[in-house]
């Protein structure tokens, strides 16, 4: 399922004195199967653009197409609870929106609301808990006994019960330590490679978003700045540094090495490859 998005502009409080701005000119096709990540300085339209994605915000201007649902500006949309069975967001600290009294009525309660039955809904919640990465057993327990990185992983499974095409992520591991981060981040990225997911992810986090990304997107002032592959946006380190933003660790050392007579192939996203070209530039100079 593909998503199209044209002309999209967004005004808050439209046609008040407090109208504002908060999105404009935003053109931007996302095919099945990928891993987007938007990036950008706080109030650049980041999360504006995911509420757009289901719904939760219309259009006051242009229009989004969701697989065969559009949702334009200035007409009734009729097609929203399919559009919101479609994409799935994981919100900043998800488990704030736990609020049933087992694990599993919890995790049933959206596919239910969505017209499937409570039999349905249940072997989903089983389903569904063993791809997060917790127990069966967790199920009957309230959600409120268990620790905060245990209630995200509910709360995600809540979501993936409703078998979304698309998920969509703003800040998903915000308050998580390193370690939980990189689980939670890990686990978005084998959902995403085992069932074809499409992920939109917004993050603060350069090093996910060169790590995990298909592409990327920059958000400035509430239009889209620049587009392309990780290798392609984070080897315009200038520009993005007028735009606000920082720099993988791995491209800053790279761009120090740089400055120290080094050349390198391209530049490195992850760790390993910057190690592996490290070693590839010591066997050149017989330094190995």
């Amino acid at each position: 399922m593909d998503i199209t998005i044209k002309n999209l502009e967004h005004r808050y409080q439209a046609r008040t004195p407090l109208e504002r701005l908060a999105l404009y000119d935003i053109n931007l096709s996302v095919k099945k199967g990928t891993y987007l990540s938007i990036i950008g300085h706080t109030g650049s339209g980041k999360s504006t653009i995911l509420q757009h994605l289901n719904g939760l915000l219309k259009p006051t201007k242009g229009s989004i197409q969701i697989g065969d649902h559009i949702i334009e500006a200035g007409k009734k949309q009729k097609q929203l609870k399919v559009v919101r069975s479609l994409v799935g967001i994981v919100f900043q600290f998800p488990e704030h929106q736990l609020f049933e009294e087992t694990v599993e009525k919890d995790i049933a309660f959206g596919p239910i609301n969505f017209g499937m039955s409570e039999e349905e809904a249940i072997a989903k919640a089983r389903k569904t808990i063993e791809i997060v990465g917790l127990p069966e057993s967790i199920l009957q327990k309230s959600p409120f006994d268990l620790s905060g990185g245990q209630m995200r992983r509910v709360a995600i499974a809540g979501v993936l019960a409703m078998g979304p095409d698309v998920l969509v992520l703003d800040e998903p591991t915000a308050g998580l330590d390193p370690k939980g981060r990189k689980d939670m981040m890990d686990l978005f990225y084998q959902l995403h490679k085992e069932q074809n997911l499409t992920i939109i992810l917004v993050t603060h986090s350069m090093e996910d978003a060169a790590k995990y990304s298909d592409e990327i997107i920059v958000m400035h002032k509430g239009t889209i700045e620049m587009q392309g592959t990780p290798r392609e946006v984070f080897s315009e380190a200038e520009r993005l540094r007028t735009l606000g933003l920082d720099l993988p660790e791995t491209v800053k050392f790279q761009r120090q090495l740089v400055e120290k007579g080094l050349s390198f192939q391209e530049v490195p996203l992850t760790i390993d490859e910057t190690v592996n070209q490290i070693k590839a530039l010591m066997k050149e100079r017989d330094l190995v």
